[in-house]
């Protein structure tokens, strides 16, 4: 089955022989190898570089067990590229496999006609603060799981039945050749346990595997809620009869989200324009998992369409936080009350900033009002924008707020 990553393809070719190593990361499974080894080498040959110029290493294969050895791997690639002055191009996978392959790749920008290019599936590879180890010399590429333009595309169905079965298991590509509903969750539970979580697990030496299940299953079941360690705290104490401090829950956090597993949305002020450090919201990197996570019971649409949201936004290049605007009313009694509006997405992207709220549908003129009130109150004439499931194309009100369907959001260009 062939998947079109063009977006990614794109980035790679920009960065082709910039001088920096280029390293593809994501969370397991997302699509890297076959980005790196399928897409890109492809593209290699088609622009005319000759196959004996692309050195092309599974270094999980043990046939290449040999170039495991460091010092083997850089007298391989050193006897290779001498043979000429041509620009040689080194695709590395599971590169983890390789002792001291920091420094490796760090010696290969030595080689005056070498281009490299790795991924790996450890959980070091999974960290976000992998670039760190080349010492500023890392160009990285993030992968995420399928957009549902990419799932769509690559689903045999009709737009609609692609978007009831991405809602329920999500965008990992796998799960595009797996027939039956159940060969899909059995491959997702079967994910979640024995490679994410047992990475998260070994990585950081975690013994308590059980407090880890319980964060998770609180984080699956309140995608898009407002939280905080303390608040996350005090559920431990008060639902699970179990004492674990704020610090300890703020750890695993971080480690699920070093790992790729969810992503943190902080809370900004827009009025005052300053972060809230506390609280936050926290979404998963792939709503399949999510679903997986907490066995297919939590199915609600409004919230799983959030999350899809927020995930999309990040993959067309937004920093995303979660809104907020203060105000201050007087009411009936001429007594002044402050009132807390919200405001779903603050999207960021370079100059261009999108606020967005998420509707599942505005069927009155009354629910229009509730879902723009929000947007009404922002006092800067950045776009402003509510997306509802409804089938329909982008329209503007007189006050240049505008509406946009799912459909149109997800698989059309609008920004």
């Amino acid at each position: 089955m062939q998947i079109k990553r063009d977006d990614y393809l794109n980035k790679l070719i920009r960065k082709k022989e910039n001088g920096l190593i280029k390293v593809i990361t994501g969370t397991r499974r997302s699509g890297k190898s076959y980005l790196l080894f399928e897409l890109f080498e492809k593209h290699l040959e088609d622009s005319g570089v000759s196959k004996d110029h692309i050195i092309e290493v599974d270094l999980e294969n043990r046939l290449n067990k040999e170039l495991r050895d460091p010092d083997r791997m850089l007298h391989y690639v050193k006897d290779i590229t001498d043979r000429d002055e041509g620009m040689y191009y080194v695709l590395l996978d599971e590169v983890q496999y390789m002792k001291e392959f920091e420094d490796v790749l760090n010696s290969f920008l030595h080689f005056k006609n070498v281009d490299v290019y790795v991924t790996g599936s450890n959980s070091k590879f999974l960290s976000s603060d992998i670039i760190t180890e080349f010492r500023g010399r890392g160009d990285e590429v993030r992968v995420y799981p399928l957009s549902f333009k990419e799932y769509s595309a690559a689903y045999s169905g009709t737009v609609e039945e692609a978007w009831d079965t991405y809602i329920r298991y999500g965008g990992l590509p796998y799960t595009l050749s797996l027939e039956t509903d159940e060969e899909k969750a059995e491959y997702l539970f079967s994910l979640f346990e024995k490679v994410y979580l047992t990475d998260i697990l070994d990585r950081h030496r975690i013994r308590n595997k059980e407090e880890m299940d319980e964060l998770l299953d609180i984080l699956s079941s309140a995608i898009g809620s407002y939280t905080n360690p303390a608040k996350l705290s005090r559920v431990f104490k008060s639902e699970k009869h179990k004492v674990i401090s704020d610090a300890t829950v703020k750890k695993y956090i971080s480690y699920l989200e070093d790992a790729f597993l969810i992503a943190k949305a902080k809370r900004y002020d827009i009025k005052s324009k300053k972060y809230i450090n506390s609280p936050a919201k926290y979404y998963f990197e792939d709503i399949g998992l999510r679903n997986a996570r907490i066995n297919f019971r939590q199915i609600e649409e409004t919230h799983i369409m959030e999350n899809i949201f927020f995930n999309e936004l990040r993959i067309r290049g937004f920093k995303v936080d979660v809104g907020m605007i203060e105000k201050y009313q007087k009411d009936e009694e001429d007594k002044t009350n402050r009132i807390y509006y919200e405001v779903d997405f603050v999207a960021n992207k370079g100059s261009q900033r999108i606020y967005i709220q998420s509707a599942y549908a505005i069927p009155t003129h009354e629910k229009e009002d509730q879902e723009i009130r929000s947007l009404r109150t922002i006092p800067d004439l950045f776009r402003k924008m509510v997306v509802v499931k409804d089938n329909i194309k982008l329209r503007r009100n007189e006050e240049g707020i505008e509406a946009i369907g799912l459909m149109e959001f997800l698989l059309n260009e609008w920004e």
